[in-house]
């Protein structure tokens, strides 16, 4: 059973103006309100670079996600005179199944359903159905990251290899057995039930990737499904992965999509109208897919399975965030804190707090991210959540168009909106409260320590989003009651939300702009409004406009500035649904077209302007703005 955990008190209601419902991530535990509000010591306040070192806190190889260490958009990162990796092909590739060597397998390699216990893993391979598969998109980038030749992808037996259809030489394919809360109900054995990892793969850096093909069939974890995947879902996933990527937001890759050429059946609304769709595979690329729900699946398995869980900490340490296995005071890291008349927390003793404490902190980053962009996940289950940080498991997810905190791209989660864009940070921390309970259970952190776990994350969340919004806004300093209210207003007018922030940085720090112009530089985005919202609005571009001229930055390094933050191009909805239909068409130029415009969303890209534009009425359509958990 998880510990009993306080709520942090750091971790406010953003839109409480709003008078939204707020999910509350877990019944307030009878305790002491001295324990209330936490507070870090001194011993906390040390410099952002030695808290966590951007290249520490990614995953291996992912440093450049976070965007703040990143180089511009457009740009590889590498000088003129960097040595280029050398180039392999698919049959060099150099495979290391770390996870199958060191973990406890199933016994059994069989697909067939059921309940696979006391085992990470099944041994699987791909079983999809394929008829002269055909390579739809794949980015050159993630190619990159294998040391892939871009000629592979030339190759006519190509999508043979990607579907599944023909083995790669060297791969050990398996499916991970894990669990899972879905709609903040225990759902018990989840695992891998349409998703192969084909192995991991060593690149000449010395970075460690996993292959997996989503759609690739039945495994022991698909329950009452037959594995597979269609083309529409195929191909918002394989774009969002690597826009969400092209906005520096830390997320599993994309390297390419395959069309099977064999149909598959779905359901797309569970309303009885089933009918045949495209069906379609993406090969995923990450350091990891380990999930809250692969630790939590083992703690409920009795005693024996406990080991299991510490097992596999163990492994996620050593190969994932190898840093805290040697972790000495001496480095000037001071993690101690005190809690109420609790123990000091010392997590420079204890890896597995330490570790603890940094998944929150990287799911804190992310979460602070998405609100910055407007994404809205759609189905923050602990299953789909990653514990290195990343944005995983492309379903029904959705950008704000028109500023909306309670919308959810997901028709599961109506009436209740237990994942709309307004409760993802509370649900972030409810599913750091479960990922802390199988490490109690197992020993491996207590009760202060879980608790603990859940303050940092919220006192990450709001640094990061606070300098998040600062940002935004281009401003020297964080302005609780200005973004506040911009909120409200974004809100009450149904603004759109990467336009309008995109627009901002036009306005001029000039305080004898005549009022009936001030509005000028965003009138693009306010559209409808009547005479008492237009002088709302007036009010607060005054106040904002004061704000500008007391940070003292310049117009043009503001704007500068302001444009690195907020994109000109996010992935609309509507927007996959053009490439989607042209797709079925069997055109797949649209695909290709659009995965290019987001490889740099914060770059102007003359010609491309269409794809910024605001979304036809037929985008809020059911099937185009939301979307079922089906696929």
């Amino acid at each position: 059973m998880p510990p009993q955990l306080r709520f942090p008190s750091a971790l406010p209601n953003l839109y409480p103006h709003l008078l939204l419902p707020r999910f509350l991530p877990f019944p307030s535990p009878p305790c002491s309100s001295r324990l209330l509000p936490f507070t870090p010591p001194p011993s906390l306040s040390i410099s952002r670079s030695r808290r966590h070192p951007i290249h520490r806190f990614l995953p291996r190889g992912m440093a450049t996600a976070a965007g703040e260490d990143a180089p511009p958009s457009g740009t590889s990162g590498s000088g003129e005179g960097a040595v280029r990796p050398p180039r392999r092909t698919l049959e060099e590739l150099a495979w290391d199944e770390t996870f199958v060597r060191e973990l406890p397998g199933d016994p059994r390699s069989d697909n067939i359903p059921r309940q696979v216990l006391h085992a990470c893993y099944t041994k699987v391979s791909p079983s999809a159905p394929v008829d002269n598969p055909k390579l739809v998109a794949w980015s050159e980038s993630v190619a990159d990251l294998l040391d892939l030749d871009h000629k592979e992808f030339e190759r006519p037996d190509f999508p043979q290899f990607f579907s599944g259809a023909t083995p790669l030489v060297g791969s050990v394919p398996y499916a991970q057995c894990y669990g899972g809360h879905q709609f903040g109900s225990w759902a018990g054995q989840l695992g891998d039930g349409r998703a192969v990892t084909l192995g991991e793969v060593l690149n000449s850096r010395g970075e460690r990737w996993e292959l997996q093909l989503k759609g690739a069939g039945k495994t022991p974890y698909s329950r009452f499904a037959d594995g597979l995947a269609v083309l529409r879902s195929s191909i918002r996933e394989f774009l969002c992965s690597e826009a969400m990527h092209g906005l520096g937001i830390p997320t599993t890759r994309a390297l390419c999509l395959v069309e099977t050429g064999k149909s598959v059946v779905r359901d797309m609304f569970y309303d009885g109208n089933s009918k045949e769709e495209p069906g379609a595979i993406v090969c995923r690329v990450a350091p990891s897919f380990l999930r809250f729900g692969s630790y939590q699946i083992h703690a409920t398995r009795g005693k024996e399975d406990l080991e299991i869980v510490r097992h596999l900490v163990d492994y996620t340490i050593r190969h994932h965030y190898p840093h805290l296995e040697s972790i000495k005071k001496s480095e000037g890291l001071s993690f101690e804190a005190a809690i109420g008349d609790s123990p000091a927390i010392d997590l420079t003793s204890n890896k597995y707090a330490a570790w603890a404490v940094e998944v929150a902190e990287r799911t804190a980053y992310l979460i602070a991210r998405w609100q910055g962009v407007g994404f809205t996940h759609g189905v923050l289950n602990t299953d789909n959540m990653s514990v290195l940080g990343l944005t995983i498991d492309y379903g029904p997810f959705g950008f704000l168009d028109a500023f909306d905190p309670s919308f959810t791209p997901n028709t599961t989660d109506l009436p209740g909106k237990r994942y709309c864009f307004a409760n993802q940070p509370d649900v972030g921390l409810w599913n750091i409260a479960q990922f802390t309970g199988p490490l109690s259970s197992a020993g491996l952190i207590n009760k202060d320590e879980a608790n603990y776990v859940m303050e940092r994350y919220g006192t990450k969340f709001m640094d990061e989003y606070q300098s998040i919004m600062t940002r935004k806004l281009g401003l020297s300093k964080y302005n609780k009651q200005l973004i506040s209210k911009l909120l409200n207003n974004l809100a009450v007018d149904k603004v759109d939300y990467t336009n309008f922030f995109r627009l901002l940085s036009n306005v001029k720090a000039d305080p004898d702009i005549p009022e009936n112009e001030l509005l000028v530089p965003i009138k693009a985005a306010l559209l409808d409004i009547g005479k008492e919202r237009k002088e709302a609005w007036i009010s607060w571009v005054q106040t904002y406009i004061e704000e500008l001229v007391a940070s003292g930055i310049s117009d043009e390094e503001r704007k500068t500035s302001m444009n690195q933050v907020n994109p000109k191009y996010v992935l609309r909805n509507y927007l996959c649904q053009t490439a989607i239909d042209a797709a079925d068409l069997g055109d797949y130029e649209e695909v290709r077209r659009l995965l290019k415009v987001m490889e740099r969303p914060y770059d102007e890209q003359p010609g491309m302007e269409k794809y910024a534009r605001l979304p036809p009425a037929w985008a809020y359509r059911p099937g185009v703005c939301m979307l079922s958990c089906s696929s």
